[in-house]
């Protein structure tokens, strides 16, 4: 119960004067800094995934004992928290201040492909966003920026947290998916391309599934793409388009 208790007491790293201690004092081991342990956290989550990741392996990454970590934090999840947010920093923000005469919608959509390499490149970072509150300084820094383009719609306020949710839980969901299967297709050893046809050809294998299969044929010949990354960049780009329409629509609706 006590220690239940703890777990929903937690709230965030970046509180509580946590994000800003560099060690606990004297004795801390040399050549380790919450950067280093941060950086060192990123590679292993990329290397092995979420799930095999743990206090002990990253210690032997950065070849000191598993307590010299806790110098620099207090625990696995203010560890994760700092390794997301460090991720968020990837993000190359456009300088909304100095580019007022740019058109929001290019600005939008440099940041929802920004935000989908990046749920790719980290499959991992898919689930610690659901997980924390992210609240980091990378992760204020994207939202903010968000915030400022999705203004500049011209869309009235009551519908502004609607359109940021319409955008960015569609590239959520879309880089996740993206982001897992290539990783699921490297698990068993083989290109996305070469997994994709061997998923296709075992759900063909069930008589239910392969009328489905057979019913969609249309629909992904017109798709278009000789690969799957063709076939996923050109449906991320047209659904992009329907939701920059969809905006459009509704700003012209509210005048």
């Amino acid at each position: 119960m006590v220690r239940s208790a703890k777990q929903a007491a937690r709230t965030s790293v970046w509180l509580e004067g946590k994000a800003k201690r560099s060690g606990r004092g004297g004795g801390q081991p040399s050549g380790l800094d919450r950067d280093r342990i941060t950086a060192a956290t990123v590679r292993l989550l990329d290397a092995d995934g979420l799930a095999k990741f743990s206090m002990r392996r990253l210690a032997a990454e950065l070849n000191v004992t598993a307590m010299s970590v806790y110098w620099y934090v207090d625990t696995k999840d203010d560890l994760l928290e700092l390794a997301l947010d460090a991720a968020f920093g990837e993000i190359t923000l456009p300088d909304v201040a100095a580019d007022e005469g740019e058109d929001w919608r290019d600005q939008l959509g440099t940041l929802a492909r920004g935000y989908r390499a990046l749920l790719v490149r980290h499959p991992w970072l898919s689930p610690l966003i659901g997980t924390y509150v992210n609240i980091g300084p990378n992760s204020l820094a994207f939202s903010r920026c968000v915030q400022h383009i999705i203004r500049r719609t011209g869309l009235p306020a009551h519908g502004l947290v609607a359109a940021i949710s319409a955008v960015f839980q569609f590239v959520y969901g879309f880089g996740t998916i993206e982001g897992h299967f290539i990783a699921r297709s490297a698990a068993f050893g083989m290109t996305p391309d070469d997994y994709f046809q061997h998923a296709m050809s075992t759900v063909t294998q069930s008589a239910e599934a392969a009328d489905i299969v057979q019913e969609s044929a249309e629909l992904m010949e017109a798709r278009g793409g000789d690969t799957v990354e063709e076939m996923w960049e050109r449906d991320f780009e047209f659904a992009l388009d329907l939701l920059v329409a969809g905006i459009e629509a509704m700003v012209e609706k509210s005048r």
